[in-house]
């Protein structure tokens, strides 16, 4: 008669070497470590077979329930953990913000999106009862600022805010990280126009005269802009595109210069910001022609959309906040809400008027959208003006 098999023992035939870890001591204790995980794989097959002989014998119910038991065990025990962890985050973000809160601009300090930046840092300094600073980080057209916002860790304590020119430059440069899944948008604040300005003395007292002096005399006018790819050069892209004119391109550093050469008549064509241009026009040191917002700015009248002369003609100079991708949700909605509530206050809406612009406080959905179309619009009109970057 056959007699029952019985695995063997496992044998140790190796011996453990002195606990050293450099030179041959090295090599003796990679040996023992070795001599381990084969000791340790031979009684898991030794295990195997045991489970093996117990299914032939009829006795493998205990050893499954113990082996499903354990799996429903892990599944539990998982599940406790990540039901304790949402309060948990949840509580955090209520606690939001228990430090300062840093708000990059990605321009050099005194300019419009500095000044935008700094009055809401202001009031949400008084709204959360924390510290938002405004820390100015120039570069590359606002690129710069830009990357550190976005590489920023997402913990609500770093945000942005960003005008219209983030998505012109989407559409001029590969930017080094995604500027529309790569953030977290949380609100258009504002928007308003740019404004068409000439100098007094070219002939052309409307848009609609002034399109026609152009066409009846490609090249002679001259536009200043705040630099290759720049938004105010692609504004007046556009308009050359739409309006079938010749225009000469004089790029600048920034805008102030541009504008300055403007005023002595060293150029004859600007596409100027609200704030800057409106008291030469009441001065009558420029002459307004239009905005290039798609209908007429409340804050300018008199003044045409270029829309109304050019269909499909509209360039928004908006100015926005994000933060970096992973931001917690709610931390979003509450700055939103904030902002909302800002752009309601007597003094503010004031302020705006004053700048020819209008508020918004848009959904962060609703902002994630505009920027998406900018850099679709502006990304044709390069395509199309073969523009390059510099």
């Amino acid at each position: 008669m056959q007699a029952a098999w019985t695995p063997p023992a496992a044998s140790v035939s190796c011996a453990i070497p002195p606990r050293r870890f450099s030179g041959r001591g090295g090599v003796q204790m990679r040996d023992a470590m070795g001599c381990a995980v084969g000791l340790r794989a031979r009684g898991a097959a030794r295990n195997r077979v045991i489970d093996a002989t117990r299914t032939r014998s009829g006795s493998w119910f205990a050893g499954g329930v113990r082996r499903r038991a354990g799996g429903l065990t892990l599944g539990i025990w998982f599940a406790f953990v990540f039901a304790a962890g949402v309060p948990m985050a949840q509580a955090q973000t209520a606690k939001w913000p228990e430090k300062t809160v840093r708000m990059i601009v990605p321009l050099a300090p005194g300019g419009g999106t500095d000044i935008v930046a700094r009055m809401f840092a202001a009031r949400l300094t008084a709204e959360f009862g924390q510290q938002f600073i405004v820390d100015n980080r120039s570069g590359a057209g606002g690129i710069i600022g830009a990357e550190i916002a976005a590489r920023a860790t997402p913990d609500g304590y770093t945000l942005i805010t960003v005008p219209a020119s983030y998505a012109a430059n989407a559409a001029m440069y590969k930017l080094p990280f995604d500027p529309v899944k790569g953030i977290a948008p949380i609100t258009l604040m504002t928007t308003g126009p740019l404004v068409l300005i000439v100098h007094p003395s070219v002939p052309a007292t409307t848009l609609k005269e002034f399109i026609a002096l152009v066409r009846a005399k490609p090249g002679s006018i001259a536009f200043g802009s705040s630099g290759t790819g720049s938004f105010s050069q692609l504004t007046a892209e556009l308009f050359r595109q739409l309006s079938k004119t010749d225009l000469v391109h004089v790029p600048y550093k920034s805008a102030g210069p541009a504008l300055v050469d403007l005023l002595g008549g060293q150029i004859q064509m600007f596409f100027g910001s609200g704030p800057s241009s409106g008291g030469h026009i009441r001065a009558g040191r420029v002459r307004g022609l239009a905005v290039t917002t798609e209908k007429r700015s409340p804050a300018l009248p008199d003044l045409p959309a270029i829309g109304e002369l050019l269909p499909g003609y509209s360039s928004d100079f908006w100015f926005g906040m994000w933060a970096p991708a992973g931001t917690p949700k709610d931390v979003v909605a509450r700055l939103q809400q904030a902002i909302v509530r800002i752009l309601k206050q007597p003094e503010v809406l004031e302020r705006l008027r004053t700048d020819v612009t209008e508020p918004v406080g848009s959904t962060p959905d609703a902002f994630r959208q505009v920027i998406v179309r900018d850099i679709a619009t502006w990304t044709k009109v390069v395509k199309a003006g073969n523009i390059k970057p510099q």
